[in-house]
């Protein structure tokens, strides 16, 4: 084996691939985008329209961490910023957050703090329920305020705080479901009542996606086509004007181009890469690759079964085998 060919290879997977989620964040970033998810999963935004959201409540422009797309770019009025996409501990260490910005209440006009988090992984559980790195999240954006929000003993100014998952690949019984995880009053003995704001400081949300068709809410649909891996630049541009009135910006329709081109990219590498081992050491073992680098690159498993029965010429069931 050729070990630089291997180091090289690894290191254009993984730029490749940071590429690819770096821009899936920045196209989640765009403030209608965000104003779509506030209003479908945050209380404090049920009633207000999506426009009101975009244009009143999200606090000036989004700090993205990660990988960045385009730089040049980053100065964009259309999307977020306000809050660093790093909270440092010396005692916790730091922590990167995909998304990270500021929104004021309707009512209250009260800072809310949020976090958007993009999991791409096909293992929903790496090791760990990713539930549980939501609430983490969530208890690091409260210990942060200290000392900014408030200092000594002056608990009364925390900011509530959201961390919402956006799972790309989650197993079939958790697909196209919008679930939310808070904290709630309950009266053990007796029936006091506190008021919600005093506790209601932290939510986590995870949003798993599926196949478009079986989305049962607009913000499903929405964000099924949004980071789709089939679906077409041009096709997506349409279906969010006409279905859910984004007006398509130039930038807009750039940030969704070039989304589509990484995922086409890093897609055909993986089945290019299973031709090539199929030609060198048979038909089994270049279906084996094929799936081996469509996972490397965080492809869906019912994306990868269409392209191995495609090229490969396989009945579904067989296919099935490989995966």
């Amino acid at each position: 084996m050729n070990t630089d060919t291997t180091i090289a290879k690894n290191i254009r997977v993984a730029d490749e691939k940071a590429s690819y989620d770096a821009a899936c964040k920045r196209l989640l970033s765009e403030k209608i985008i965000l104003a779509w998810i506030m209003k479908n999963c945050l209380e404090e935004y049920r009633d207000c329209d999506v426009d009101e959201i975009a244009e009143k409540h999200i606090e000036g422009t989004p700090q993205i961490g990660e990988v960045a797309v385009a730089p040049d770019e980053s100065n964009r009025v259309s999307m977020i910023q306000g809050v660093g996409s790093q909270d440092a501990s010396l005692t916790e260490g730091t922590v990167t957050y995909d998304i990270r910005f500021v929104a004021t209440a309707p009512i209250s006009g009260e800072l809310i703090r949020l976090i958007i988090n993009i999991e791409a992984q096909n293992d929903f559980y790496p090791g760990y329920p990713l539930i549980k790195r939501g609430i983490y999240y969530c208890s690091r954006m409260i210990s942060a305020q200290y000392g900014t929000e408030f200092t000594n003993s002056h608990y009364e100014n925390i900011k509530k705080v959201y961390s919402i998952w956006i799972c790309m690949n989650p197993p079939k019984n958790r697909e196209n479901s919008i679930t939310r995880y808070y904290i709630a009053e309950e009266n053990l003995a007796g029936n006091v009542r506190e008021r919600k704001s005093d506790y209601d400081l932290m939510a986590a949300v995870m949003i798993c996606l599926g196949k478009e068709a079986d989305s049962s809410t607009d913000l499903l649909k929405l964000l099924n086509v949004l980071l789709s891996t089939e679906t077409g630049s041009q096709d997506k541009c349409q279906i969010l004007e006409e279905d859910f009135h984004i007006r398509m910006t130039l930038a807009l329709e750039s940030e969704v181009s070039l989304m589509c081109n990484l995922s086409k990219g890093v897609e055909e590498k993986g089945i290019e890469k299973g031709r090539r081992e199929g030609r060198r050491e048979g038909r089994q073992e270049g279906i084996i690759a094929m799936v081996s680098a469509l996972r490397d690159l965080q492809i869906a498993d019912s994306i990868i079964l269409n392209k191995i029965q495609e090229k490969f010429h396989l009945a579904e069931e067989t296919a099935k085998m490989y995966l």
